[in-house]
């Protein structure tokens, strides 16, 4: 008895030290030092305790946390949320991992760490192999220091705010194996050193502001199967030593300004897959020995270039082809008459409109389940095979609607030497020589003169009329606004005006401002604004404000800071970013303070991480249409409240400002002017004026008119709906072909045209859609090429309120809006003009609904037409009338409406 009590005490006692010691063991897993490092992260980035309980072991009860002999090898906090202590003052702190002397892996994506990059990250983590900082809201610029980080292998800082050039002290990670740098606002020239990192096989650094050309020493990157430089501004042309990498699946040059021909050394290529350089300035005709030696080709995009001349056969008989856009180029001759299917050939997609391919269609289309063929010049009959699956829209065949017209084709032909087969019918004779008669050419010489006579008398009638005008109403100041005497010490006013301070908030000292500011320390730079620079400050009492540093060395910046000072004491309302005062102490320097918004601008808002349990990486439908109507809103207080109206004039997505509820504040204010006269006074003076090629004031000055606002506000519209940030504050000929490519999926006839722009961000049910709808509807109207039929802002605001109105038609029958009754109807105000507008929608068939990035960007006949400084541009076309509208629910204006619409 005795022995068996003592063998379970020993059996119990064995048991209790394994379990105890194996206890002690793993609370001392890692050294002190160690955990204290991670206790200070922890309380740096404000991380809670569900995550990282105190009480536990760093090593087995921490999340994201790995241990490799007993120390810390890897944290991954991504996707964290920090505690709400933490999230009032989030800070990039991250100087405890320095005394973490065998960490391998950070991993910070999708935790927000705003601030810069701090300078100590990459001094004391020698034996760091992965930084992962994707979408943490990071600014500033790269530090060079990150080139100390000898060991490593993966850098990710995709998707943050960081501006300035690229250090070329990242040259120095000859270890490195993937560089992502994309969506963000780099600038400059990619670093020489750069070429130096044999070991790449990921380079990612596309959605950038990056310039100059594309270093020939690339080519050396032996290992590289990724490289991605589009959406930047480089320029030259693509050097041939591209062709030297070898092991290169995926190359993406697009929306570049890239110039010059296709170089035959990418036949070297024989690994690529996919091989995308549309929207460049590319020209000349295509290599027809390059496509032999790319037999893995699935993914081509040629579109939007210059190139000319004929297609090799062999692009379109590549076995893997998946989906070919040759579309908007001078492409010209016959499609070939047999290809091989290709193993894709039931799932396979081409583009090949807006080019000058002429012939019959042939058995090629077979090769693809869809092929846009719009905008050429085939002619004869459509065979069955292209019945269907074929967009076939302006050209010369029989038989099918929306084709050119016979002139057009003729002329085609007959300058190739061609014949035309005349859309299937005999030619018509040629029409007789008209006979002479001495007595017509005696009425027309009669005619001739009393029409000189009469001309010459209602010019001096219409001149002495604007002289009597102008007479009357004198010329009114350029900017519409007076500006009056500083306080002692500032700037000398200009001479005769005036300018109340007692409305202008408060007058904050020099010191003030520098302390608020950090004495303008780089980090607190947000960006250069062409008024002045703006900073991040802090008062006295922690309030957050923004402030304008103005330098007086121009004189444009003086009278653009005098003129805000103005404004401010002259308007007030909610839509207005708030204006808390003003420092003109200095000679030289002026500053000017605003009320700081915590959710900054709409391009940093549109896709950034949400703070809500679905980490939503985009805003929500509702809360863009709450930010649209927040925005007409501003702008209809400065055009229909305002005496004389005020046109805004810098109306893009940087200056709708959000608050902390994503309430608009419009910012931006230092163009702001008055409309100048009244364009459409009466009817006389309609009929008299002279027209306007530009939105333009009376004296000229650019943009001086509500028209151009509105105009603007169109673009940011589309930004809404489509997701696509830099519509509204782009003005260049890439922008113009985007709108051009954009405005046939919107039409009034039908809903699922806009699902093909719609941003694939935005979840939305069937009843959302019509609200996308609605606004992607007003978005065209307000982009009417034409200033004065574009709709009033108070209008759109209504539309805006209303968008179910907008796409829902009234069938009360009696009660239906009416031509004759409609004067009154903002729903007339607005649309008006869509009919004149949006009747020739390109035709863009049901089965061209594709999704993903590849969709097709260009359909059907487009056109431009530029009306202002910055060339607006709407698209042409035809469209099947998916949904039946007629004159009465979106009436014609009549004269007396017409004239208001400015």
């Amino acid at each position: 008895m005795v022995d068996r009590l003592s063998r379970a005490v020993y059996i119990f006692s064995a048991f209790f030290f394994l379990l105890f010691g194996c206890t002690v063991e793993q609370q001392f897993q890692i050294s002190r030092a160690e955990r204290f490092a991670l206790l200070q992260l922890r309380s740096s980035l404000g991380l809670r305790a569900k995550e990282w309980p105190i009480k536990s072991d760093p090593c087995s009860g921490w999340v994201g946390i790995q241990c490799l002999n007993g120390s810390v090898s890897e944290i991954n906090i991504s996707g964290f949320r920090r505690t709400k202590r933490g999230s009032l003052n989030p800070r990039f702190s991250v100087d405890a991992l320095r005394n973490l002397t065998f960490l391998a892996s950070f991993n910070a994506s999708n935790f927000a760490l705003p601030g810069p990059i701090p300078e100590g990250l990459g001094l004391g983590v020698a034996s760091l192999r992965v930084l992962d900082l994707r979408s943490c809201l990071i600014n500033g610029s790269i530090p060079s220091t990150l080139g100390n980080l000898s060991s490593l292998v993966e850098l990710y800082l995709s998707t943050n705010d960081l501006a300035g050039a690229l250090p070329s002290s990242l040259g120095q990670l000859d270890d490195l194996s993937v560089l992502d740098l994309s969506r963000n606002a780099l600038t400059g020239l990619i670093p020489v050193p750069f070429v130096d990192l044999r070991n790449l096989t990921v380079l990612d650094m596309s959605l950038n502001r990056l310039s100059g050309e594309i270093p020939p020493g690339i080519g050396r990157f032996s290992r590289l199967r990724y490289l991605n430089l589009s959406g930047n501004i480089l320029s030259s042309s693509i050097p041939p030593q591209l062709g030297d990498l070898s092991s290169l699946v995926d190359l993406d040059l697009g929306s570049n300004s890239l110039s010059g021909s296709l170089p035959l050394d990418l036949r070297g290529l024989r690994n690529l897959q996919r091989l995308v350089v549309g929207d460049n300035l590319l020209s000349g005709q295509l290599p027809g020995n390059l496509f032999p030696s790319l037999t893995r080709l699935k993914f081509v995009v040629l579109g939007r270039n210059r190139f000319d001349g004929g297609v090799p056969d062999l692009l379109w008989s590549l076995p893997s082809l998946d989906f070919l856009d040759l579309s908007a180029n001078n492409f010209t001759g016959m499609l070939p008459f047999n290809v091989s299917a290709g193993v894709n050939a039931s799932s396979a997609v081409a583009n090949i409109s807006q080019n000058s391919f002429y012939g019959n269609i042939t058995p090629v289309v077979r090769r693809f389940s869809f092929i846009d063929m719009s905008g050429n010049f085939f002619e004869g009959s459509v065979p069955i095979s292209a019945r269907g699956s074929t967009a076939l829209g302006m050209n010369c065949l029989q038989n099918s609607s929306n084709q050119r017209s016979r002139t057009e084709c003729a002329t085609f032909y007959a300058e190739r030497n061609l014949v035309f087969d005349n859309f299937g019918e005999p030619s018509a004779p040629p029409s007789p020589p008209p006979k002479s008669n001495k007595k017509d050419h005696k009425a027309l010489i009669l005619a001739s003169v009393f029409g000189g006579v009469g001309l010459i008398a209602l010019v001096i009638f219409i001149i002495v009329l604007c002289f009597i005008c102008k007479r009357k109403t004198g010329t009114p100041n350029q900017r519409g606004i007076s500006v009056g005497p500083v306080p002692a010490g500032g700037s000398p006013p200009p001479p005769g005006a005036s300018l109340n301070f007692s409305n202008l908030g408060d007058a904050f000292t020099y010191q003030q401002i520098l302390q608020a500011t950090g004495e303008f320390n780089d980090a607190n730079l947000m960006k250069n604004g062409h008024s002045g620079d703006l900073y991040r400050g802090l008062l006295e009492g922690g309030i957050p404000v923004v402030v304008k540093r103005v330098d007086l060395d121009s004189s444009a910046k003086k009278e653009s800071y005098m003129s805000e000072l103005d404004l401010f004491s002259r308007i007030s309302h909610p839509r207005i970013v708030p204006f808390l005062g003003h420092c003109l102490e200095n000679e030289n320097e002026k500053f000017l303070v605003y009320k700081h918004m915590p959710n900054g601008d709409l391009p940093s808002s549109l896709f950034k991480k949400a703070d809500t349990e679905d980490g939503l990486q985009s805003l929500d439908w509702i809360t863009r249409l709450k930010i649209a109507i927040g925005a007409a809103e501003g702008l209809c207080y400065l055009h229909h409240e305002c005496v004389p109206p005020l046109v805004h004039r810098d109306v893009q997505a940087s200056s709708i400002l959000l608050d902390d509820k994503f309430e608009v504040r419009l910012g931006s204010l230092s163009e702001v002017c008055a409309q100048e006269g009244e364009i459409h006074q009466n009817r006389i003076t309609r009929l008299l004026r002279l027209p306007q090629t530009t939105d333009s004031g009376a004296s000229g000055t650019p943009n001086a008119i509500c028209a151009y606002d509105v105009y603007c506000f169109g673009k940011v519209l589309l930004e809404l709906v489509t997701g696509k940030l830099g519509i509204s504050s782009s003005s260049d000929a890439a922008m113009k072909d985007w709108l051009e490519m954009t405005l046939p999926y919107i039409s009034i006839y039908d809903k699922e045209l806009v699902t093909n722009i719609l941003d694939p961000s935005l979840i939305i049910d069937e009843d959302l859609l019509e609200e996308v709808w609605a606004m992607a509807i007003v978005a065209r109207s307000c982009l009417n090429p034409k200033a004065t039929r574009r709709p009033l802002m108070r209008y759109i605001l209504k539309a805006l309120e209303n968008p179910l109105k907008v796409v829902r038609e009234d069938n009360s029958g009696s009660e239906r809006l009416r031509t004759t009754s409609s004067r009154g109807s903002w729903n007339a105000a607005v649309f008006g003009s869509w009919r004149q507008s949006s009747i020739d929608v390109a035709n863009v068939p049901a089965s061209q609904k594709m999704e993903g990035p590849s969709s097709f960007k260009q359909s059907g006949t487009t056109g431009s037409q530029g009306s202002g400084p910055h060339g607006d541009a709407n698209g042409n076309g035809h469209s099947s009338s998916a949904r039946r509208h007629s004159r009465e629910i979106f009436p014609e204006p009549l004269d007396e409406e017409e004239g208001t619409r400015e």
